[in-house]
């Protein structure tokens, strides 16, 4: 009796530490709040080289800038409760897509300084 109840308590604690271990890594997976935040940090760069190769003017990178400020402060918000829900996930990237476009497009809509 002694022997299978310790080797229950063994299962329950290696199914509880694999739990654990895969909650985490998928938080900070290209999901989680570490890939929204290489997103951003990415969709930056590149309004940052528009500007330093001349493919955008002033009052393109100008709006870009402030699409960046907006998606940040929307990010900022949503962890008001300590984490970021799959829905709060999902209009976050919804956001980045947007401006990801935006940023194509303005960089590649043939006016330059």
């Amino acid at each position: 009796m002694k022997r299978i109840v310790t080797i229950l308590a063994a299962i329950t604690l290696a199914a509880t530490l694999a739990g654990t271990a895969s909650a985490q890594t998928f938080d900070n997976g290209p999901h989680g709040p570490n890939g929204i935040d290489r997103r951003e940090w990415r969709q930056s760069r590149r309004i940052h080289d528009g500007v330093r190769d001349r493919d955008l003017t002033r009052g393109e990178a100008r709006r870009l800038w402030a699409g960046q400020r907006r998606i940040h402060r929307m990010e900022t918000r949503r962890w008001h409760d300590g984490r970021l829900s799959m829905r709060d996930r999902f209009h976050m990237h919804r956001a980045l897509n947007h401006q990801s476009r935006r940023i194509y497009r303005l960089r590649h809509n043939g006016r330059s300084l």
